[in-house]
């Protein structure tokens, strides 16, 4: 079940966190993964261990805010495989703040990362998609789409844009063979969070990642590879009856609002 052998997938932000999780999975399932990301050499690093565990992949710089940048690295992928079945759109970046303290310049930076990206890579997918009778897309959307939560007012704001994207292209395109969902996780043990800590909180690290860990109520973090399986049955087969949903993956973190 949930094989996707034969499947040409591109995952943006493949370079680490959730977006590696998710590549290193689709290759292990049979997929040919492309990923994008930023930083071309986290890209690599990922698609080169996955090559060295027996699996395809490939790794391309892309800034997905960059109209130009998303049409090169579609058609690299395009000439290289003849096909795009399988989009994921992970790239994304977060803001803390209220409305009072994001700046302007903060609320552009979201906007053009988690909202234009996600228009950018989707709109050159489905160009390629509709040509091959179809795909899939999944969309990284959060629980901050569906719930407020305090001190994220951009990142809420841009991850409802992306639950109301996922909804638009899958009205838009059911009966032109593209499926498109999105997730909406909680709090996800990645990079970032260690980075966050480390800047914010220097020396109290260990006792700020228990602190974040016991807020959600079933008393951890996500890791990425319980993201990753999610996305994987999206994209699959056995999902094929599945389209314009947002599913929660969240520890329980919604059944308290």
């Amino acid at each position: 079940m949930f094989e996707l052998t034969g499947k040409v997938a591109v995952v943006t932000g493949g370079g680490s966190g959730i977006g590696a999780a998710i590549a290193t999975l689709f290759a292990r399932q049979g997929a040919t993964v492309a990923l994008i990301d930023r930083d071309a050499s986290a890209a690599e690093t990922t698609a080169r261990t996955i090559r060295d565990a027996g699996g395809r992949a490939s790794a391309l710089q892309c800034d997905v805010a960059d109209t130009g940048s998303v049409a090169d690295a579609f058609a690299r992928v395009d000439a290289d495989h003849r096909r795009v079945d399988i989009l994921v759109n992970n790239a994304g970046i977060a803001h803390v703040g209220t409305i009072q303290q994001t700046a302007p310049e903060d609320l552009d930076r979201l906007y053009n990362v988690n909202v234009r990206g996600v228009y950018l890579c989707a709109r050159a997918a489905i160009d390629i998609m509709l040509r091959d009778g179809g795909g899939v897309i999944v969309n990284m959307a959060s629980i901050a789409s569906l719930i407020g939560i305090p001190d994220r007012f951009a990142y809420g704001m841009t991850k409802g844009a992306v639950l109301t994207m996922t909804k638009s292209i899958a009205v838009d395109y059911v009966k032109r063979g593209i499926r498109c969902n999105c997730i909406c996780p909680a709090r996800v043990h990645t990079p970032f969070v260690d980075g966050f800590l480390a800047k914010n909180y220097p020396g109290k690290e260990k006792e700020m990642f228990a602190k974040l860990s016991a807020a959600q109520p079933i008393g951890r973090m996500g890791q990425p590879e319980e993201i990753a399986g999610l996305v994987a049955f999206l994209c699959s087969d056995e999902a094929a009856f599945i389209t314009g949903s947002a599913y929660d993956i969240d520890g329980g973190a919604t059944l308290l609002r």
